[in-house]
């Protein structure tokens, strides 16, 4: 009986990842299936960096240029979002992918893109050609995206890898190179008032336990989530930035305070995805959730 038994788990594990024991490891600050083929792991937008493409950006325009570099950040973000909930559940035919997200998103960045021109123009600096810069294709399975965030920025791991979207599922991708090392001022130099802030949180990924193979598209799909939440928070503070609203409390209690109760949520999920199957349920990682800050 205890032979059958041990032959029934094998088969079953055979039949949920090719291999004995599968579980989700670290590897760069990423997520990788250990043993498992590629096909598991959800592919990236890849598209063109915006930030290292602008230069001379007038200190008029710099708030309106960063709001927008915060929002083709969020766009990526949720695109990711999309991308790992396809994986997940693949859904539609060969061309889903690019009709369904990837198309969207460029229309997406068209309107950012030329946002960007129009704060610039607007002041009395030359309208950047950026129009190129819209088509996004597909990193292979696992291969972060790039972003136009502020390097350096203390994001960490979380989403932002060194800066930009590690840990969140996109290790490493972050904004290292992507211009404007920690002064998030679109290249202009004019560090001061009206300069956006980026949020800083703990870091996710790297303090997750090994995660069984049963759960990993879960979890992938949460931390597609934490990433997409500071890149809207992002946004948000950069369009705090341009129009300032509020006392000296209004970031922390309209921008970081939320920020915090949904990933207090993402996390949650997270923990009972590992929990529902291994039946070891870590409670400690919504400790993760909070503090965020701004700088």
């Amino acid at each position: 009986m205890v032979r059958r038994t041990q032959q029934h788990r094998k088969h079953a594990a055979l039949k949920l990842g090719g291999v004995g024991v599968l579980a989700v490891v670290l590897l760069g600050g990423g997520l990788t299936l250990a043993s498992a083929d590629d096909a598991a792991e959800p592919q990236t937008a890849n598209c063109p960096t915006v930030r290292d493409k602008l230069s001379n950006v007038p200190a008029a325009a710099v708030a309106g240029v960063e709001q927008e570099l915060a929002n083709l950040d969020k766009q990526i973000a949720e695109a990711n979002v999309r991308l790992a909930q396809q994986a997940a559940n693949p859904q539609g035919g060969p061309a889903f992918i690019q009709n369904a997200i990837l198309g969207p998103l460029a229309s997406k960045r068209t309107a950012a893109l030329d946002r960007i021109g129009i704060n610039i123009s607007r002041v009395g600096g030359q309208r950047p050609d950026l129009a190129s810069l819209a088509p996004c294709g597909l990193n292979a399975a696992g291969v972060p995206s790039a972003v136009n965030g502020n390097a350096g920025n203390g994001n960490a791991g979380n989403g932002n890898a060194g800066n930009g979207n590690a840990s969140n599922g996109n290790a490493g991708n972050g904004n290292a190179g992507n211009g404007n090392a920690g002064n998030g001022n679109a290249g202009n130099g004019n560090a001061g008032a009206g300069v956006a802030q980026r949020v800083n949180c703990p870091t996710v990924a790297d303090r997750l336990p090994a995660v069984p193979a049963q759960a990993a598209a879960e979890v992938r799909r949460e931390l597609a989530n934490l990433e997409s939440q500071i890149a809207d928070a992002n946004a948000r503070l950069a369009r705090q930035a341009a129009n300032p609203q509020g006392g000296p409390n209004f970031v922390r209690n309209a921008i970081i305070g939320p920020l915090e109760d949904r990933r207090v949520a993402a996390i949650n999920r997270i923990a009972t995805a590992i929990g529902r199957v291994d039946g070891n349920r870590p409670a400690d990682l919504v400790n993760l959730a909070r503090p965020c800050s701004a700088r």
